[in-house]
């Protein structure tokens, strides 16, 4: 099936792959050429793994979990495996989430600095809780078999708007993270501009930017995957809809032929007492 649109759906979604892997190079760069790389020793070193794999977990392989239904050369795949890819890319961020958080909580008791005093660390940790409810709930209910299909079109636009508001409030808490980490430039360096400030913030921008185009090309109508009907479904609705209109025709023809016979014989029954009648005159006459 052809995707309408699809010279501005292919380029979208180009321009929406780049921004998403220059904002992991830029972290990349912006950590080892910055702020001295990384490491897993309880300095800060240990803590520049948070923002790496944040952006690449949590905002680079989110984003792409969430428009791979979207992909008009999948449209032929099975739905199961679009979910197993889609399910999977999930998974793989809540890992590399699960690292990050484990490096920063690491290296705050390292060195003896207090945790989740910050706006940032509130959202960003109720954003974490509510991916992994939402991923659990999305693998038994839409993945595993169990589930029926009310429940299923019950919970399907709830998905859906679950999972683009967290990717929205992901990319917030990122913001505020880089933000923050600028702030605490020594001698209120960052509002001087240094090199490092307009980097960050140009990473920001570029965050932002894949954020938007990711909204964008979710939200198309006329970019989504069609729908597809479940063949056990139909086969078990045929067969009890033949199985019916089997029991009808016979059903039907056996009262048809049972008409049939009842009238041919009232009509004979008719007739022969007209000839009766007849013959019964003409012998009085």
């Amino acid at each position: 099936m052809a995707m309408d649109g699809y010279k501005g759906f292919l380029g979208l979604l180009v321009s929406a792959l780049l921004v998403g892997f220059l904002s992991v190079i830029f972290t990349l760069i912006w950590i080892l050429h910055y702020r001295e790389g990384l490491g897993w020793d309880g300095t800060a070193l240990q803590f520049n793994w948070h923002p790496v794999l944040t952006v690449t977990g949590f905002v680079f392989i989110q984003g792409l979990a969430i428009i791979v239904y979207r992909l008009p050369w999948t449209w032929k795949c099975s739905k199961f495996l679009m979910k197993s890819i889609h399910a999977g890319l999930n998974t793989v961020a809540a890992i590399l989430v699960i690292i990050s958080l484990v490096a920063v909580f690491d290296n705050r008791k390292a060195r003896n600095i207090p945790n989740m005093y910050s706006l940032h660390s509130w959202v960003g940790l109720i954003a974490v809780i509510l991916y992994f409810l939402q991923l659990v709930l999305g693998f038994c209910i839409f993945l595993l078999p169990w589930a029926p299909l009310s429940l299923r079109a019950i919970a399907m636009p709830i998905h859906v708007y679950s999972g683009l508001f967290l990717f929205g409030t992901v990319i917030a808490t990122v913001l505020m993270g880089v933000t923050e980490k600028l702030i605490f430039l020594p001698n209120n360096l960052y509002s001087s501009f240094p090199p490092e400030g307009i980097f960050a913030n140009t990473l920001g921008l570029l965050i932002l930017l894949f954020g938007v185009l990711i909204f964008w090309i979710a939200t198309r109508p006329q970019w989504k995957r069609p729908k597809e009907p479940d063949s056990s479904i139909l086969q078990s609705r045929g067969g009890a809809v033949e199985g019916m209109e089997g029991t009808l025709t016979v059903s039907l023809g056996g009262n048809m032929d049972k008409s049939d016979s009842e009238l041919n014989n009232e009509v004979a029954a008719r007739k022969r007492n007209l000839g009766l009648d007849e013959a019964g005159q003409r012998s009085t006459m």
